[in-house]
Order: C-alpha cells, then structure tokens, then sequence
C-alpha cells in the first residue's frame, strides 16, 4: 500500500504525464513524428487540466471534501483551467495579429519571428482533459487499494 503523502504527488504527476503523451500521440498521428511536438500548447487534450482534475480528485479522496486542502485545490485547478480557456486563446489571437502585421509590413522575419498562434485550449479539449484527470486518478487509486 502506498502512502497518501507520496499518492498527493505521484497520481497527479503520473496522470499529467499520461495525459502529455496521449497528446503528442494524437498530435503526430495527425501531422506526422516530429519530437517537439511534445512540448505543445493547447489540442487535446488539456494535460495542463488533466493534471489539476487529478489533484482535486486525490485531495477529495484522501482529506475529503470539506478540508481546506480540497478548496486550495479547487481555486488552483479553476485558476488553471481559466487561463487554459480564455487567457492562453487571447495571446494566440494576438499572435495572429501581429503575424499578419509582420506579414503586411514585410518585415524581417529573423528579427520579428512569427508567433506561435495555437497556445490555448477549445473547451472540448478541457473537458476531456478534466475527464481523463479524475479517471485516470480513481483508476490509480483502485489499483495501489487506497
């Protein structure tokens, strides 16, 4: 039987992980085997989110739902999936932006580099990234019999 403590590190870890590899999987299943694919902003699905569901989830299983620990978690993982939906998708719209006035002005591009416009998440991508966050972790936890 593993210990809570190390369980409050190691399913969110490992559920991040898994999330960040199904995302690189289906990212080169689509576009072809390139490695830096695997540090990729936004698509499916959300790791990011993945991560913050299964720290939630384990918190709730292990201190419960009325602890202060699981309302920590809770405000971490909607300040995560806040800046998952609207903040990152902002900074990729201006990214457009100044991408096409780079373009229109026709400006050097080793100077003015273009910017990478996919940095958010469409909410499906979060949704499943929540999904797969707090199975995967009741999957761990009904494995190691906590």
């Amino acid at each position: 039987m593993i210990r809570n403590e190390i369980m409050l590190f190691l399913v969110p870890i490992l559920v991040g992980i898994i999330a960040e590899a199904i995302k690189f999987a289906n990212y080169c299943r689509k576009h072809g085997w390139d490695l830096r694919y695997s540090i990729a902003y936004g698509h499916m699905p959300s790791a990011h989110t993945a991560f913050v569901a299964s720290l939630v989830t384990t918190v709730a299983l292990i201190d419960g739902f009325a602890q202060t620990s699981f309302a920590i978690a809770l405000t971490l993982a909607i300040i995560v999936i806040f800046d998952a939906l609207r903040l990152r998708v902002y900074m990729g719209e201006h990214a457009q932006y100044l991408n096409a006035l780079t373009k229109e002005l026709k400006l050097d591009e080793s100077t003015f580099p273009r910017l990478k416009e996919r940095v958010g998440h469409k909410p499906e991508e979060v949704a499943v990234g929540a999904i797969l966050g707090i199975l995967l972790t009741l999957f761990f936890f009904a494995i190691w019999g906590i």
